[in-house]
Order: C-alpha cells, then sequence, then structure tokens
C-alpha cells in the first residue's frame, strides 16, 4: 500500500462510519431511546457518547497535526515514508464491540444535555474536521508526530492512525447500537 492509498483508506471509513452513525438518527424515538436489559446505554447515549469521544480525540488530532507540520522542518518526511509499512490493522480491534475490556473516562459518558439535533451537527462537523485534517497531511506529513494512544495497549499512533482510531471507536458503537435495535424488535415483537 502506499500514501494515496492508506489516506483514501482512512477517508473512506471516516466517511461510511459516519454515515451510518448519521442514519441512526432517522430511528424512530421509541427504540432510540430503549434501554436495553444489561441497564447499558440507549441508542441516544450511544450516539452522545461517540461525538464526546470524536471531540476529545480531535483536540489530540488537531495539536498533533499542527506539531507533524512544523516537524517537516526538523525530520525526514523520506526516510519516514520509507519506513512506513502503511498497515492499519492495528487498530481494527478498536472497530469491534466487546473485543476487550475498554473502560471510558466519566467526561466522555453521556449527560443528556444536548439535543439529538445537536449531537448530529457536532458529528457531521467532526467529520469535516477530520477530512480538513487528512487534506493539511496529504503529503505524508501526519507521519511526522506521534501520540500515545493507551487504549487496547496500541502505543504510538501518528496523526493518520489517530484519526482512523477516531473513525473506528465510532464503529465500535454502530455494533452496540445493532444490539440494542435487535433486542428491541424482538421484546416488542416487531
Amino acid at each position: 500500500m502506499n500514501l494515496q492509498d492508506y489516506i483514501l483508506g482512512i477517508q473512506l471509513h471516516l466517511i461510511k462510519t459516519h454515515q451510518k452513525v448519521l442514519e441512526m438518527f432517522d430511528i424512530n424515538p421509541n427504540t432510540r431511546n430503549y434501554r436495553p436489559k444489561d441497564q447499558g446505554w440507549t441508542i441516544s447515549e450511544i450516539l452522545e457518547h461517540i461525538a464526546l469521544t470524536s471531540h476529545f480525540l480531535l483536540i489530540l488530532i488537531e495539536k498533533g497535526t499542527d506539531k507533524a507540520l512544523k516537524n517537516v522542518q526538523n525530520l525526514s518526511l523520506t526516510e519516514e515514508m520509507e519506513k512506513e509499512k502503511f498497515d492499519l490493522r492495528k487498530i481494527d480491534s478498536i472497530g469491534i464491540h466487546k473485543s476487550f475490556d475498554w473502560i471510558r473516562p466519566e467526561h466522555m459518558e453521556p449527560q443528556g444535555q444536548k439535543t439529538d439535533h445537536e449531537i448530529k451537527t457536532e458529528l457531521i462537523n467532526q467529520l469535516h474536521i477530520c477530512l480538513n485534517q487528512l487534506q493539511k497531511l496529504k503529503g505524508g506529513e501526519g507521519l511526522l508526530y506521534k501520540t500515545t494512544m493507551t487504549v487496547n495497549g496500541l502505543g504510538k499512533l501518528n496523526v493518520y492512525e489517530y484519526i482512523l482510531f477516531l473513525s473506528k471507536h465510532a464503529e465500535r458503537h454502530l455494533y452496540q447500537i445493532e444490539e440494542n435495535i435487535k433486542e428491541y424488535t424482538e421484546k416488542n415483537n416487531l
């Protein structure tokens, strides 16, 4: 895989995942607000959690983008690109619901203080920000800055990997949403 395919793969994942997430706002309110038997989150709460988590990840992504662009002056982009394997599979587990235990920080738990419209708008804006960050880093610059990700022992991630992490996190919760829909449907014989 080369740099362009690597970036395109991340862009496509972002767009497809966010499209599916945004479709969840069209589910009828009874289904969206159903609390599963295990007392987990409702679909509305899951959507709010995705937006909250993405908000905090975007802070790191935007800082990482700025630092990566500054590092172009001090580091060899050519050397980094030669070393890079352009393999994003190490992040795949993030997108699989219940693939590992994940204890989220309290500030990423839904509070129910925003409307569905506000959350949907925030998710759309977050998608645009991610795509803009990828555009800023289209020449491979995102390889020049890494930040440690402790979740599932991932270790150092470059800016591109952080962006995909954000998208994989949303994907993970789509599985949770599907479980809620299935349980609601079975319970109500729909």
